[in-house]
């Protein structure tokens, strides 16, 4: 911090405590020394509450004092006074530190031992399953939903579907590094909106949604020829390229009309942030396993 907001800031913390202090003082001298019975300050209300023209009770007053004592105390002990770090040495910075430290020496160990199993026997074993789910609430729920389901956009974890691939290599990459699904926007090179609205067709025929007709199977050469490199020609998908199969019933964005016609004229980008350095090797292990173990139970 600049010495000039040092100072402008632990004057000035100075100067408010010294003027509240001078202000309860002073005020704690105020009011009358000798009132009659009858000196009240003219406030009525439901018309014979008045309010008398008495002082504040001295214990009352005190407080105060008590409070602003605290205050000074507070900062010289703590930091609080511009760049001023406090007799006692605390910083949010050294407390994070200490925590994290006494958490690693305490959860490391038992994060190990699990880690060391086969992934297999690790999706059995119902403490560390239970570890598992603390890991997903505390890094998942929040795109995944608490019962690992998903929503639009994010993908349901209780069922069979991997756009990426559901084996151990595969759910450690996509923890470890992250993963980013793009859609190219593939309207201009379809050629207007006819053409659109026949490839959607074509694409919701192949999961049977519908049966296509002419001006959808019209689609099915530009199908091969624009998407084909990632969901196949068959439209069955890529797990290489995170691309969607797209004769099953699971979709990410939705498979109405308006959905697959907004993917399709806009694309998509699905990000998968990376937790390799938040979460480390065992705990990823531990909760790549978790979320294999969710598969199958929608």
């Amino acid at each position: 911090m600049p010495a000039f907001w040092h100072w402008f800031i632990a004057a000035g913390t100075i100067a408010f405590v010294i003027w509240c202090a001078w202000l309860i003082s002073w005020s704690s001298k105020q009011g009358p020394q000798n009132i009659a019975d009858d000196d009240v300050v003219g406030h009525t209300w439901d018309g014979d509450l008045e309010e008398w023209n008495n002082p504040a009770p001295k214990w009352w007053l005190y407080l105060y004092f008590i409070t602003i004592a605290w205050a000074v105390g507070y900062m010289i002990a703590y930091p609080g006074l511009g760049s001023w770090e406090g007799v006692i040495g605390w910083s949010q910075e050294g407390q994070y530190e200490a925590e994290m430290q006494a958490a690693a020496e305490r959860y490391e160990p038992i994060y190990e031992r699990f880690a060391a199993m086969e992934f297999d026997t690790l999706q059995d074993n119902d403490e560390a399953m239970s570890l598992g789910a603390s890991l997903y609430a505390s890094y998942c729920t929040t795109c995944h939903g608490s019962d690992a389901r998903g929503a639009t956009g994010y993908p349901n974890l209780t069922d069979d579907d991997w756009l990426w691939g559901g084996t151990e290599a595969a759910l450690t990459a996509t923890l470890t590094h992250g993963r980013s699904g793009v859609m190219p926007v593939l309207a201009p090179a379809l050629g207007g909106d006819a053409g659109v609205d026949n490839m959607v067709s074509y694409v919701r025929s192949l999961s049977e949604l519908i049966e296509a007709d002419a001006a959808a199977n019209s689609a099915k050469p530009m199908f091969v020829a624009l998407c084909s490199a990632c969901h196949n020609a068959d439209g069955s998908g890529n797990p290489v390229f995170g691309a969607p199969n797209l004769t099953d019933d699971i979709w990410l964005y939705g498979s109405s009309h308006d959905a697959v016609h907004t993917t399709i004229i806009s694309g998509r980008n699905g990000i998968m942030p990376a937790h390799g350095e938040l979460l480390g090797e065992d705990r990823t292990k531990i909760l790549a396993a978790y979320v294999a173990s969710l598969s199958g139970q929608d």
